[in-house]
């Protein structure tokens, strides 16, 4: 045998365990730096403690209009709160009436 024909016999031998070697190398990459890898994990866990802090300010929210929606029921209103709407919204004030507006947080 020619010494050409050993080396191509053995690189067509090497060939089948190479490409798995590289399917084997490219899973590991992927498992570690693809989206949803390892490294993606560190944002992950940022993400949901954003996501969170979200979720807390519009559960507020949802609650504080949940009260609103609770003191505008038509069988019990509370005559303050549906007074002050109207006003708010019609721009119902007396000329002697002094408007002082308030931030939400500030009426508590």
């Amino acid at each position: 045998m020619s010494q050409r024909h050993k080396f191509r016999r053995s690189m067509n031998r090497a060939a089948g365990p190479a490409l798995a070697l590289i399917a084997v190398l490219a899973m590991i990459g992927y498992i570690i730096f693809g989206p949803t890898g390892l490294y993606a994990w560190g944002d992950y866990s940022q993400s949901v403690e954003k996501k969170r802090v979200v979720l807390t300010e519009l559960s507020k929210k949802q609650n504080e209009l949940q009260n609103r929606v609770n003191l505008l029921d038509r069988q019990r209103v509370d005559p303050d709160l549906a007074e002050e709407y109207v006003r708010e919204k019609l721009g119902a004030y007396h000329p002697d009436e002094v408007i002082i507006p308030m931030e939400p947080d500030a009426a508590e």
